[in-house]
């Protein structure tokens, strides 16, 4: 069997009420490829994950953008694992670029988070990347594995992971890896879990493709062999993402 497409939509810090359910709509009447194909996850801002749960077609997924690092309490201001999965909500994305770069969330810190996530049931799509400055002087590899050690170092099982290749100097910025640049970390990272953990789990983990992914540049994308599927940020917000769903159909006909 081999690893399923996921395609994730990441719908960072955007939206109203309205907004939400414009798009919960859109993607309620989209035709798509079965989620025996394809698996469908979506993330909302915090606020609005009951409303999208409760309309979303029960073949899309829902995730969380973040959780707390450990069980709640005294922590103002965040949102714990276990509150999560008392939503319902199966899935969370950690370790983005954005709270790395923004809010200093370290290596070893979005190993915790991820390990804690796991324990208390949750999948996580755990995201990895280099800024334009490393990438530049060659240390893209070396900056991915030691970002992917962290997790492996903290966790026994990756059963409940995918990893998410998110490029930071291309998401937001209209920039995009090329599928042979994209194809490149991937099998780097496929091999060092391989290397690392054992080719069981390097064969199994899906590691999925973020960077300003969209409707025109999906298709060849994923027809990369180390490429699993995508995380969407902006394009995930517009029609268009039905399309870069459909593109999973390029797998099927590999």
């Amino acid at each position: 069997m081999g690893r399923k497409f996921l395609v994730g939509g990441n719908w960072k810090c955007n939206g109203t009420i309205e907004e939400v359910k414009k798009i919960v709509t859109m993607l309620g009447e989209a035709e798509v490829p079965s989620e025996d194909f394809v698996e469908v996850v979506v993330s909302p801002p915090f606020v609005f994950l009951p409303i999208v749960k409760s309309l979303l077609r029960p073949d899309f997924h829902v995730a969380a953008q973040n959780c707390w690092v450990r069980k709640g309490g005294a922590f103002t201001g965040e949102v714990s694992a276990e509150m999560l999965v008392n939503l319902g909500i199966h899935w969370v994305i950690l370790g983005h670029s954005e709270r790395r770069a923004l809010l200093n969330e370290s290596n070893e810190f979005v190993g915790d988070k991820v390990a804690y996530a796991l324990s208390v049931g949750l999948k996580v799509i755990a995201c990895v990347g280099e800024t334009l400055e490393q990438r530049e002087s060659g240390s893209t590899v070396a900056v991915v594995s030691a970002q992917t050690k962290a997790i492996a170092d903290i966790i026994s099982s990756w059963e409940n992971v995918v990893v998410a290749y998110e490029p930071v100097w291309a998401i937001g910025t209209g920039k995009v890896a090329t599928p042979a640049q994209a194809q490149e970390v991937h099998f780097e990272l496929r091999k060092w879990l391989k290397d690392n953990v054992g080719a069981e789990v390097a064969a199994s983990t899906r590691i999925i493709y973020g960077g300003s992914v969209n409707g025109g540049n999906c298709k060849e994308l994923a027809a990369q062999p180390d490429v699993d599927g995508f995380l969407v940020g902006g394009a995930s917000l517009k029609p268009e993402f039905i399309d870069i769903i459909k593109s999973a159909t390029v797998k099927k006909n590999a």
